[in-house]
């Protein structure tokens, strides 16, 4: 469809550097795009990512992705991957893109599919919506599609009369909330709420957590609550962008839940801590592919005035794709 020539390659750690620099310049990239991220779990993920580039070796954009036996993903290890474009990035130069990464995996890895997981639109610096025409003219099929709950804060939509009447008994109990470096306490009531209440484990360990947090202090912070004479009754782990904070855990102790100590807590995130950020995500309240709604759950967030935004994923055949084009 045009005369517009790109090189794909395989990324390899000698374009670490390069890569890193083109994630803090595009314009719908996420930190977990940093190599120093995606490759704390390098041991779990057979790494497919790709850079497209031009001869004249510049970096045009970038495809987070991993691969199990012939389909890939954008990528498995993250919440979204999807196609890193910088905001001068023009559609047909996206189109290109998507084109030479489908012959690309076909001829090169035999890969019979792409699952595709888009980058959210609130977390893009500048329109960014290229890869959903690009995904429609390759014929790719929406799948999956979760909702996240977000607050915007700079219009917000006042709390229920419940939210507001948790919060008010949390003060008069005295808990205080304060920022943490040490996760442990926190970890250890995450991991008991989330076997109690849903038979399951965080996605991270305590230990890969804390070396993430290391490695990116401005990105990752966790916040807990409780009073002077009692342990952390509940606690938050967020994922800090320029834009967004987003809310990577959260855990409430039975104590902490009769005195309105996560409420309390979010109170305090959402109109002191982060109060200058454009969104607050409370995350996605889906489950089994997006078709089952948490209905208790995203009731809780919309009572802190927080709203629906759709996470989608796409599945891009190419198995019929000619690969001499």
């Amino acid at each position: 469809m045009t005369s517009i020539e790109l090189i794909v390659e395989k990324y390899s750690h000698s374009r670490k550097q390069q890569w890193d620099l083109f994630i803090d310049r595009a314009k719908n990239s996420h930190f977990m795009h940093k190599r120093d991220y995606m490759d704390y779990h390098a041991d779990r993920f057979v790494d497919c990512s790709l850079i497209l580039r031009s001869r004249e070796d510049e970096i045009i954009a970038l495809f987070p992705a991993n691969i199990d036996n012939d389909v890939v993903y954008s990528h498995q290890g993250l919440t979204f991957g999807g196609l890193l474009i910088k905001s001068r990035t023009t559609l047909v130069t996206v189109i290109k893109c998507f084109e030479v990464i489908g012959s690309f995996l076909r001829s090169d890895f035999r890969v019979s599919e792409v699952l595709y997981k888009r980058v959210s639109d609130f977390y893009c610096r500048y329109p960014s919506q290229e890869d959903l025409y690009a995904l429609f003219k390759m014929n790719a099929q929406l799948v999956r599609r979760d909702i996240s709950s977000l607050i915007q804060l700079d219009a917000r939509i006042g709390y229920t009369k419940g939210r507001k009447w948790s919060i008010n008994r949390a003060r008069k109990a005295g808990v205080r909330i304060t920022e943490v470096t040490d996760i442990t306490q926190f970890w250890d009531l995450l991991m008991s709420v989330l076997e109690e209440r849903f038979k399951t484990k965080p996605v991270h360990t305590e230990h890969e957590m804390s070396l993430l947090m290391r490695r990116f202090p401005g990105n990752i912070r966790c916040f807990v609550a409780n009073t002077p004479d009692s342990s952390i009754m509940a606690g938050a782990l967020v994922y800090e962008t320029e834009a967004v904070a987003h809310m990577q855990y959260l855990a409430c102790s039975p104590f902490g839940r009769e005195v309105g100590a996560l409420d309390y807590l979010l109170d305090v995130l959402v109109g002191e801590i982060y109060i200058d950020k454009k969104y607050f995500d409370f995350g996605i309240s889906t489950e089994n592919d997006g078709r089952k709604l948490n209905e208790g759950l995203i009731a809780q967030k919309e009572g802190f005035g927080a709203r629906g935004f759709v996470h989608d994923f796409y599945k891009w055949d190419l198995r019929n794709l000619d690969v001499s084009q």
